[in-house]
């Protein structure tokens, strides 16, 4: 079945049902080590995975890890520009949900990425990555401990599907020439725009399907949570390009008031509702002037929109939504993304779960990354249907390599999101409880011991610090 690789004697595989993995006690888990810090990285991060499930269930449950290459490690058991064998691919598709240490971009062997390629081989469209901070990680912020974000990113289209031309391409000039002659003339809206004829070129596909399938799992992690943080924000920049990202906003909000129409409220459908509430005889007009920015000076066409909008909010839901019902509700808005960048920043707290496209998720996840410690503590899994993997958010920084002195936070906290999307819960918690005591307690490594006032001296090695959070498991 494999090529150089012999999966475990024990153990079973994970299976799916609609779209959930479905673990038994002794699930097998393909890891692949990963690159340059990989080395040191790695083994921390089994042993407190391994010392969590075991504290937490005993023999009745625990992980059989199995070993798959990828990035450099797999050159030198595959061969030259061998970075992500068939085998690798193969064991994923086999047994479902996998863990990955930072991998190395590849040099030669048509692989732009290995992390995007395993997304998309794998049609995993949910790049999911939380940022929550942990007592005592030093951080550039005043208030860090009021971000509490999961970014939820549409990981298969938009940037990532990496259709592009180079500047100079015959047929990227084809496509400029078809482009400026035929189908912008065409298409009045453009008027008289014009592509540069010395341009490289590109296209960023967003679709309907790929963007609620993507809605979907946001909402339904949504549901997860207490009832504080059930919230969706669709990011977009849908002021400007209306049919790309408008549309994901449109899209998003149709996936959440059709499928999910008892659990959720709009933003919007919320001050139709509390404006009634406050005053039960407001009048239909009223109402639209309350929530429609600007309403006397709109012509008379768009107040009557606005007043329709109104009655169809109403005569909807208002039987079970209003009279305060919508507030028990997951509440679903959207924000443009240049304005979000500030909002998780200066108001932190008034958001929860952000779905995005793949460009501004990218940003977002890392400008979040960044207040909660840095990807140092940024986990981040990659989801489909039938197929998950976890990985660190970070790079391989290959001058630490072998030094024992890196970081392992990332994918550590990627194997909590593993356990938790595993339903093992308890051993999840088990690790969360013993990293945020070993920080709280200023036992770091370096990167967390230099940014410590005072700075911690000596930090603690890539594998001391994984020893210090499975002692400070109960605390």
């Amino acid at each position: 079945m494999y090529e150089r690789i012999t999966p475990p004697t024990v153990g079973e595989k994970i299976t799916f049902a609609a779209g959930e993995p479905v673990v038994p006690d002794m699930p097998i888990i393909p890891f692949i080590r990963g690159d340059g810090t990989g080395v040191d990285i790695w083994p921390a991060a089994q042993k407190v995975f391994d010392a969590a499930v075991a504290a937490a269930y005993g023999d009745r449950r625990r992980i059989v890890w199995f070993k798959v290459y990828a990035g450099d490690e797999a050159c030198e058991q595959y061969g030259q520009y061998q970075y992500l064998p068939e085998d690798t691919l193969q064991a994923i598709r086999d047994f479902g949900i996998a863990i990955k240490g930072p991998l190395t971009t590849p040099i030669g062997g048509g692989i732009r990425s290995l992390n995007v390629a395993l997304r998309q081989i794998n049609d995993l469209y949910a790049c999911v990555r939380p940022c929550k901070y942990y007592l005592g990680t030093p951080s550039p912020h005043k208030s860090p401990e009021k971000l509490d974000v999961i970014v939820y990113r549409e990981n298969t289209e938009d940037i990532y599907l990496g259709i592009e031309w180079k500047q100079g391409n015959e047929i990227g000039d084809r496509l400029i020439k078809l482009l400026n002659e035929e189908l912008i003339p065409a298409t009045p809206e453009h008027g008289n725009k014009k592509i540069r004829l010395d341009s490289g070129i590109g296209i960023k596909p967003i679709s309907k399907s790929g963007t609620q399938r993507l809605v979907r799992r946001a909402i339904k992690h949504a549901l997860r949570l207490p009832p504080e943080k059930q919230q969706v924000t669709l990011v977009h920049k849908g002021n400007i390009m209306k049919y790309t990202e408008g549309a994901f906003r449109d899209w998003g909000y149709e996936l959440a008031t059709l499928e999910f129409r008892d659990e959720c409220v709009t933003e919007r459908e919320s001050w139709v509702l509390s404006n009634k509430e406050a005053n039960p005889d407001i009048s239909v007009e009223d109402n639209a002037r309350k929530i429609e920015p600007g309403y006397d000076a709109l012509t008379a066409d768009k107040q009557a929109e606005a007043q329709q909008e109104v009655e169809a909010i109403l005569a909807a839901i208002w039987a079970t939504h209003g009279s305060g019902q919508w507030k028990d509700k997951i509440m679903v808005n959207d924000r443009i993304a240049d304005s979000i960048f500030q909002q998780i920043q200066t108001r932190p707290d008034e958001y929860s779960i952000l779905a995005t496209m793949n460009l501004n998720g990218d940003y977002l996840s890392d400008a979040a990354a960044a207040i909660v410690g840095g990807l140092g503590m940024g986990p981040g899994a990659n989801i489909g249907d039938t197929c998950a993997i976890f990985e660190a958010t970070h790079g391989t920084a290959p001058k630490h390599a072998g030094l024992d002195r890196i970081n392992p936070g990332s994918v550590i906290l990627s194997g909590v999101m593993m356990l938790e999307y595993m339903g093992w819960q308890e051993a999840a918690d088990l690790i969360k409880t013993g990293l945020g005591a070993a920080i709280s307690n200023r036992e770091v490594t370096y990167d967390l011991a230099r940014m410590m006032e005072p700075k911690v001296e000596p930090p603690l090695k890539c594998s001391k610090f994984a020893q210090a959070i499975i002692d400070h498991f109960h605390d």
